[in-house]
């Protein structure tokens, strides 16, 4: 017999196609703990003097902030488990938003 969605018992248990599987909470803890890690590193080589003296201090930051950015759009967002379309739409704003900087930046002639 169908409920009121129209779905019977037996459809109820079949999987849904086109939808991948979410995160459990074990995951969001596990990815939560790797995220205070990271950001605890970066704290940790702020105070090391050697990173300072070599010029390493600010691409280590960009590694890391690459890393959490990464995490934190994987999966808090969900894009890892959802439709490739929508990791499509957010690289292509991304793209957009690090061009524009670069432009920026270039035109303050940063570089130079």
């Amino acid at each position: 017999m169908a409920d009121a969605t129209g779905l019977g018992p037996e459809d109820a248990a079949a999987p849904r196609v086109g939808h991948a599987r979410h995160p459990s909470p074990r995951e969001y803890v596990r990815i939560a703990m790797i995220l205070a890690v990271v950001t605890a590193a970066e704290v940790a080589i702020y105070y090391i003097d050697w990173v300072h003296e070599k010029g390493l201090l600010v691409p280590l930051l960009f590694l890391f902030s690459l890393i959490k950015f990464s995490l934190v759009v994987l999966w808090f967002m969900h894009l890892k488990f959802d439709s490739r379309t929508y990791a499509r739409f957010f690289l292509m704003g991304l793209a957009g938003a690090v061009t524009l900087y670069l432009i920026v930046l270039l035109t303050f002639r940063t570089f130079a």
